[in-house]
């Protein structure tokens, strides 16, 4: 098994909470990591017919039969067993009783939320980190410049926007496109219609590539919704269907205007890069490469990978984008206690002055020295200019 960065705080916080309860997308390793991480526990899933029934039809038995320490794979789909969850461990708090894991995060946090409040650690396991493919877990990013210390790698950058993070494409060496048409097509079938009533599955995998095509940019529903032929509202509850199905997250713009009206709106970006290589039809590494939207898949591997460190490290990503209505913009922001740090990101492997001009703008502008500044590109240098930290991808 690849070391998983969330390991040694699964089995902390298994000393402090009677359940822990690990989501995460669909093959992201859940099942995985916590099979290794308590392998003395017994193991039971739900996606079973016989054990899901049992655990419907008759949850104080079924506790019984599993009374702890125990894993419940996929445990939303019993949802009626959280309430007995909840009087089993008021009986009994042994810390480590019950992991609990799921990959639909809407149905799995409202029984969490409902019945489980302060009785369990709540961790998410998204796909692989760069840190983790290549065996080297990143250090805990909780001090200012922590993010972007990794001095070399033996990956491609192209070939690995190209394949993503999925674990199943590394751990077998199935090619992307092999395993991803099937996974979206199981993720749709089975998360997305047991979510929401949506009658039309191709017109939401038609959402879906629309809203690959619009990765990095501001999200705008309206715009979105006019191009599926659909409704305003569906289109903001499918992409709360996204998010819950940890498919995609929306990175929001930070608070501060220095003065300046501020864009208010969030920027849509995908776990996964992968993922997005595959709705917008790009079928090979060197498509990905001299594809129109080159720039946004690189930065949304930067943006997700600055995304996943935090999430495994058990810490809220304090990442936000800057934008004002002149056209100022700095693509990530990072505020660490009230401190921010600007990073700017380009795709290109050649370092020209003006790759600098908004992190200078913004730098002079905002009373911000330089030296707080980060500018990662698709090349391979570790360079300082304009006393401003040149870094290459991987350094994440």
């Amino acid at each position: 098994m690849i070391e998983r960065t969330l390991f040694s705080y699964l089995t902390r916080d298994a000393t402090y909470y009677p359940i822990l309860t690990i989501t995460g997308p669909r093959q992201s390793g859940k099942t995985t990591l916590v099979k290794a991480a308590f392998p003395s526990h017994e193991y039971v899933s739900l996606e079973e017919t016989d054990m899901r029934l049992y655990a419907g039809d008759d949850p104080r038995g079924f506790l019984d039969r599993y009374p702890g320490p125990v894993i419940i794979d996929e445990a939303q789909r019993a949802p009626d067993l959280f309430s007995y969850l909840q009087a089993a461990v008021d009986r009994d708090a042994t810390p480590g009783r019950f992991i609990l894991t799921g990959s639909q995060n809407f149905l799995l946090m409202e029984k969490v939320s409902q019945s489980l409040a302060g009785r369990t650690g709540i961790l998410h396991l998204l796909p692989f980190e760069r840190a983790e493919l290549e065996g080297n877990l990143h250090a805990s990013p909780d001090k200012p410049g922590a993010l972007f210390t990794n001095k070399t790698s033996a990956l491609k950058l192209w070939d690995t926007i190209y394949s993503g993070y999925y674990p199943r494409i590394h751990d077998s060496s199935i090619p992307p496109e092999v395993w991803l048409p099937d996974y979206i097509r199981t993720y749709i079938e089975r998360d997305v219609r047991s979510l929401v009533n949506i009658g039309e599955l191709e017109r939401f995998e038609r959402f879906l590539s629309l809203a690959a095509g619009r990765t990095g940019q501001i999200l705008n529903y309206s715009s979105l919704a006019n191009d599926c032929g659909i409704a305003l509202d569906t289109a903001k509850r499918w992409i709360s269907v996204l998010k819950a199905g940890f498919i995609i997250f929306l990175l929001p713009p930070h608070h501060r205007n220095f003065n300046k009206r501020v864009i208010k709106s969030s920027k849509l970006y995908f776990y996964d890069t992968g993922l997005v290589c595959h709705l917008l039809g790009i079928r090979s590494p060197e498509q990905a490469r001299s594809h129109p939207l080159r720039g946004a898949l690189f930065e949304n591997l930067i943006i997700a990978e600055a995304h996943k460190i935090y999430t495994h490290h058990r810490m809220k990503p304090p990442i936000y984008f800057w934008r004002d209505r002149t056209g100022h913009e700095i693509d990530l922001l990072l505020d660490e206690g009230g401190k921010l740090f600007p990073v700017e990101i380009k795709s290109g492997q050649t370092v020209s002055p003006n790759m600098f001009n908004s992190l200078s703008w913004w730098c002079a502008h905002t009373g911000t020295p330089l030296s707080s500044a980060t500018l990662v590109y698709g090349g391979t240098d570790f360079q300082t200019r304009h006393e401003t930290a040149l870094r290459p991808w991987f350094s994440l």
